[in-house]
């Protein structure tokens, strides 16, 4: 970033949470992004988790060109063939949950969740894990226990979180997760009003550390939901549509929420969100006037674009290239874990890995994971998603979905060369 760019975004943007980057992108495709100057960086971030297909797909330029031309934005009592279509298809990857709304994102569509939840069950209070993070709007960030909670006053009233279960960093060694859980629910039970409405959480906690739940705990989470009265609610915005080797990462699992909330993913890079449920949820909210109108809502043009993603991750197998891909990358750090000292551990499921770094010397993890951020991008490697440090010691890695073999291992190099770089 030169100097005189920098002054001017200085002069007149608003910090949100992060420092701005360096790098400064005039034109992105692929998996690559490329400066003014004719630098170029590879991007294992997605474009912040969105990018699925790369940049600048020219299936999907194609669609926006062609869909602005026809229906770009209409009343939000009108429907359109695009936002049918897409409901349709998607349902068609999981039957039970039938209804869908679109919305813009992965804040407005948890919002709505929550607030569906209430109306259906008549009750109010929201159980969440410690490290989510679900939004900034109020109820989402009334949700999100990872960062954002400080200098605004009293959040939403009737919110509680439960730690999630960490193998690598275990709370309570030698009790197994299951017991946490109950244990955890024990304690909502002595603080709520008898009014839980639902839990919201991610089937991999990806802001929160790419915290991977174990195999049966949605099962169990489920079943502590339903003995309660509670919805379940999965927030698939990092998850959904491939990226974890299936198509939802709680198909793993067997286990299928009462609401599904996508985004990110969804729209490949444009704004778009969908909240999902099933037709008995959706009789209820019917019944008792559920109300979420917004100006975006089921607009035409971000639908025929999800239409147009759903099509070609189908089509191109690219749930069957994350898990391969994944594979691929995943040994790749392990690698790195053997060859550094300062990494205690790597996972995550298909194209969504983390890398933990610890404590070295009088180095603590956080710092140390900030800094290979920084020297990733120094030798042309975006290769964190966050970069406010409120990751902790763990790097989120995610590449796009249409990655090549060859990129994720000219990534793991450029990796390898600025925790060098770093740490020796």
């Amino acid at each position: 970033m030169d100097s005189a760019f920098a002054a001017r975004a200085g002069r007149h943007l608003l910090h949100y949470g992060c420092d701005f980057a360096r790098f400064v992108p005039v034109r992105a495709q692929g998996c690559w992004l490329h400066d003014a100057q004719g630098n170029r960086m590879l991007d294992f971030t997605s474009g912040q988790m969105s990018s699925i297909l790369g940049h600048s797909h020219p299936e999907i330029h194609d669609t926006i060109k062609q869909a602005s031309g026809t229906l770009d934005h209409l009343f939000s009592a009108m429907i359109s063939e695009p936002v049918v279509a897409l409901a349709e298809k998607l349902s068609a990857q999981q039957p039970e949950l039938s209804k869908t709304m679109f919305l813009s994102t992965g804040g407005e569509a948890n919002e709505a969740a929550i607030k569906l939840a209430k109306t259906v069950t008549g009750k109010w209070e929201i159980v969440t894990f410690t490290k989510s993070y679900h939004g900034v709007t109020a109820g989402s960030a009334a949700a999100t226990f990872k960062v954002g909670r400080t200098g605004v006053g009293p959040m939403a009233p009737g919110y509680f979180a439960i730690p999630a279960p960490n193998a690598y960093k275990p709370r309570f060694p030698g009790v197994d997760w299951r017991r946490e859980l109950d244990d955890a629910f024990e304690q909502v039970d002595a603080q709520c009003t008898g009014n839980l409405a639902a839990f919201i959480g991610e089937p991999i906690l990806s802001s929160g550390g790419v915290i991977d739940l174990p195999l049966g705990y949605l099962a169990a989470l489920k079943e502590h939901c339903e003995r309660r009265g509670m919805l379940l609610i999965l927030d698939e915005a990092q998850t959904g549509l491939g990226r974890t080797g299936t198509m939802f990462a709680f198909q793993r699992d067997g286990v299928v929420p009462d609401v599904l909330t996508l985004s990110k993913t969804l729209g490949a890079g444009m704004a778009l969100s969908a909240v999902m449920t099933n037709d008995k949820v959706a009789a209820i909210a019917d019944e008792k006037k559920y109300f979420f109108y917004t100006t975006h809502v089921n607009d035409p043009l971000p639908a025929a674009v999800g239409l147009k993603v759903l099509e070609i991750v189908l089509r191109d197998k690219l749930i069957d290239r994350a898990r391969e891909a994944g594979e691929r990358l995943g040994a790749g750090l392990l690698r790195l874990k053997q060859r550094h000292a300062c990494i205690g551990d790597v996972r995550g499921r298909g194209l969504l890995r983390g890398l933990e770094f610890t404590n070295v010397g009088s180095r603590d993890a956080t710092s140390i994971s900030n800094a290979v951020t920084e020297a990733s991008m120094d030798v042309g490697l975006a290769a964190n998603v966050v970069r406010s440090g409120t990751a902790g010691g763990t790097m989120r890695i995610a590449p796009p979905l249409i990655v090549k073999d060859e990129e994720l291992d000219e990534g793991l190099a450029l990796l390898d060369k600025a925790i060098v770089k770093v740490v020796g």
